[in-house]
């Protein structure tokens, strides 16, 4: 969407906070022994106390309020039974609706002791999100966000999986335009005042496409590669975008 008024402002950034605050309180609660299922239950019982609606539920009758993904699971693992472990990558997205407007955000936590691997591909993820999102002004192309994001991942040998953008968002979860995390100079879409996206990596030590599981969510590495992923909901300014899912 693009901001038409103080009322969208307003909206947004009550949900992202909402979104923001619920993700740093699950990530808090991430611990070896942990079920998924249990850690979704928090996030739940988050949401609901803001009156906010899980987005994956209202959007696309997802099976958990939260999307919890493991080591090669890159997206949509379902919350369930699983038990966090030592030496796993967890990652948690969450996305929710409060009065027709919607935010979306994420992060990726090691547990260690995790192999040094893992741990910089953690790493490497949010310093790619953090350059897509420096280079996010008015007037550059939607493109060059994935190119700055291609540059710190390819630099540090690992890979862009190609099959997960991130998308436009405010009305609904996903809207256009789409924002690939590497360059594609097919796109000519430009970036405008008011505009509201996600900047959002999934990289993964060697993979650069998913495949769905049986289960017809969870999207995992075809080679068994592990994946990491953070994500911002920002409104694009003239200047650096606001990130209303910074808290």
């Amino acid at each position: 969407m693009v901001i038409q008024s103080q009322r969208d402002m307003a909206g947004l950034v009550k949900i992202g906070k909402i979104v923001g605050t619920t993700l740093q309180r699950m990530l808090a609660e991430v611990q070896p022994g942990i079920t998924t299922g249990e850690l979704d239950a928090i996030g739940a019982a988050l949401l609901k106390k803001e009156g906010a609606h899980s987005a994956p539920i209202l959007m696309y009758k997802f099976p958990g309020t939260t999307c919890i993904s493991i080591n090669d699971e890159a997206a949509h693992g379902i919350p369930g039974k699983r038990v966090v472990q030592v030496g796993d990558l967890v990652n948690i997205d969450v996305s929710a609706e409060l009065d027709g407007y919607y935010a979306d955000t994420a992060a990726t936590i090691a547990m260690v002791p995790v192999s040094g691997v893992k741990q910089k591909l953690a790493t490497v993820a949010k310093e790619a999100m953090e350059k897509g999102i420096s280079v996010a002004t008015a007037g550059n192309k939607v493109n060059e966000i994935g190119r700055a994001m291609e540059g710190i991942v390819r630099g540090a040998g690992f890979s862009i999986i190609r099959d997960l953008p991130g998308h436009g968002v405010g009305r609904k979860l996903h809207e256009s335009p789409s924002v690939p995390g590497f360059y594609n100079p097919r796109l000519k879409d430009v970036l405008k005042e008011g505009m509201v996206l996600t900047v959002e990596p999934f990289v993964s030590t060697k993979a650069k496409h998913i495949f769905t599981e049986k289960d017809g969510w969870t999207l995992k590495t075809p080679d068994g590669s592990p994946a990491a992923q953070y994500e911002h909901t920002v409104v694009i300014t003239k200047g650096a975008p606001i990130l209303i899912t910074q808290v």
